[in-house]
């Protein structure tokens, strides 16, 4: 059996946490995820209070082990959400975008395990001293939302572990073993995986973009709209007309008004592959396969245990 502060603090086996996607995350996966192991998350961030209700509900009649509900601090609704986790007694909040010190005294009194994603270690302090239990230290490499500072996760997982003293999660470029093994190696007390699970069969996403990402070569993605929230994208024509906005110089008006409403929905549910705004990370280039969440879990716990052997062997 494998024990760490991670796996003790969340009460899962292994320790990896699928990371809360938008349009990916919803009660299916996550109870995959969760019944296998590791420590499913249902993603808040492209449901309204109403719906995420409902998927924690889901969630409850599909599984009896711990999960978590990923809240981003800016969302307009996130008053709602809070009332909502803490009604239906949510055990786990991974938080995100936002000041963790807003909610996670309020959750900490209902007893909820908070902990908050991170793009610097001096957020990382921050979200130390406003009583989080751990962090998800997020390197440049993640798909989605990114933070500015553009730190790689091998330089940022040592500085953040040397910064704080809770334990680290390590997200951003990691889809295997192999690199889980190298993310602990740096200081990792667990990692999280987001781009991998969106290439599971029980991810909400659309099928085609499923398969767009395990077509994906390197260099497919890019950091984009840095002037309104940095997101990391596929290319395609949605981001061709992104990128030629910002090559003449565009506002941020200019850029929201491209971006519009409902666009993620259009490319990673809806499978819009060409006006849609598809966020995954660089880690997709090595993603070649779409399988049920518990044989992933299966195939990284086995590789990184061999790859952890191998270094022990060599040393």
């Amino acid at each position: 059996m494998f024990s760490n502060r991670i796996t003790r603090l969340l009460n899962i086996t292994y320790p990896i946490i699928q990371a809360g996607m938008v349009w990916a995350s919803g009660w299916r996966l996550a109870s995959a995820v969760s019944n296998a192991g590791a420590l499913g998350i249902i993603g808040a961030g492209s449901m309204y209070p109403d719906v995420l209700k409902e998927h924690i509900r889901k969630y409850k009649a599909a599984s009896e082990q711990p999960f978590a509900v990923n809240l981003p601090l800016l969302y307009p609704d996130i008053e709602a959400h809070i009332k909502t986790v803490i009604e239906e007694k949510v055990p786990i909040i991974f938080t995100s975008a936002g000041n963790p010190k807003t909610w996670t005294g309020i959750l900490k009194k209902e007893g909820v395990i908070v902990v908050h994603v991170v793009s610097s270690s001096k957020f990382a302090l921050k979200a130390q001293e406003a009583g989080c239990d751990a962090i998800v230290a997020e390197g440049f490499e993640a798909g989605g939302h990114n933070g500015r500072e553009e730190t790689t996760t091998m330089v940022l997982i040592p500085l953040v572990k040397e910064a704080v003293h809770i334990p680290v999660i390590a997200a951003g470029g990691i889809a295997s073993g192999r690199q889980m093994l190298a993310a602990m190696v740096l200081g990792a007390e667990g990692v999280q995986m987001g781009s991998r699970f969106v290439a599971s069969e029980e991810a909400s996403s659309h099928i085609r973009f499923k398969n767009r990402i395990i077509t994906a070569g390197e260099g497919d993605t890019d950091l984009s709209l840095k002037q309104l929230t940095p997101v990391r994208l596929l290319k395609n024509q949605f981001y061709e007309q992104v990128k030629q906005l910002e090559s003449t110089g565009a506002s941020p008006a200019d850029l929201k008004a491209l971006l519009g409403h409902g666009r993620a929905k259009k490319g990673m549910f809806e499978g819009d592959l060409e006006n849609g705004e598809l966020e995954i990370g660089q880690v997709a280039a090595g993603i070649r396969s779409i399988l049920p969440a518990e044989k992933i879990l299966q195939e990284i716990w086995q590789e990184f245990l061999t790859a952890r052997q191998a270094l022990y062997t060599s040393l």
